[in-house]
């Protein structure tokens, strides 16, 4: 990786969305039950108490225990990468990985971020528009290499257009970059494909099935992950030669996992502050 560098050494640009509870830019919201400190104590003393040990609530210092949260969610929901098992059982014939038998050496290299945002919502960026956009760069793509799509679409979490405002990547040019030695790729948008209703309009127009989720479903033929809606790719100082680490939490036959992909840049090329 060019120039990796220390946190001591480099600002550190985070490229992701958290879970927030119940927002509108997810179809399945995360469901987060929160408990302070007072809530904590109780919860606390009645465990102890279900293992036959007297304490109270009021038996904690200043009468507070530990906060924490419940979490009902998916693994797709926030910032995540998408395993090979998500797109279908077998790759080329071979079993699909799950998102705990991804290789970490996957998920660390330098990125490229390719700008879509001129594309309107709905559109396919094609193998073709890649070329274009790596010929604008300069830049040829070497194996190992994360490449980031960039759509303006994080703009709008928090609201309903999230899920419907934004181009999605094609089989074709899915192929184009994994069958260059591609093994992560990212998005800003809510998806990797066009959105939803879109691929379903396309469908019942043409009845042809490779409308529905076809670069999902290139990733049976191509192996690969994918990183779905990520952010802050703007805030980047440059689209090439970004040493990046995006390493997903581990679950067990997961067909994804959360994941907080953070980009390193040395100090003197943002100002030396950290982010």
């Amino acid at each position: 990786m060019r120039g990796l560098v220390t946190a001591d050494d480099a600002t550190l640009i985070d490229l992701s969305i958290g879970l927030e509870d119940g927002v509108a830019s997810e179809p399945t919201p995360p469901k987060i039950d929160a408990f302070d400190h007072e809530a904590g104590a109780a919860r606390l003393a009645e465990t102890l108490q279900e293992q036959g040990y007297d304490v109270e609530p009021e038996d904690f210092p200043d009468r507070m225990g530990l906060a924490w949260e419940d979490l009902e969610v998916i693994p797709h929901a926030g910032t995540h990468m998408d395993a090979p098992w998500h797109y279908g059982p077998e790759v080329d014939g071979e079993p699909a990985k799950t998102i705990d038998e991804i290789p970490l050496e996957w998920c660390r290299g330098n990125a490229v971020v390719l700008d879509f945002r001129w594309m309107d919502p709905g559109e396919e960026i094609s193998a073709a528009d890649l070329e274009d956009a790596l010929d604008e760069l300069a830049h040829e793509l070497s194996p190992g290499e994360i490449v980031l799509i960039q759509t303006g679409a994080d703009e709008l979490w928090g609201q309903p257009d999230y899920l419907t405002q934004f181009p999605g990547m094609s089989a074709e040019g899915t192929k184009f970059l994994v069958e260059r030695g591609v093994k992560v790729i990212g998005t800003d948008a809510y998806g990797f494909d066009k959105p939803f209703a879109t691929m379903a309009e396309r469908y019942l127009e043409s009845g042809e099935e490779d409308e529905l989720w076809p670069a999902h479903v290139a990733g049976r033929e191509v192996e690969y992950c994918q990183i779905e809606k990520m952010a802050n790719l703007d805030a980047l100082p440059r689209e090439t030669d970004i040493p990046l680490v995006a390493f997903p939490i581990s679950i067990e036959d997961g067909s994804a996992g959360w994941v907080r992909p953070v980009a390193f840049i040395a100090g003197d090329e943002t100002g030396g502050s950290s982010t």
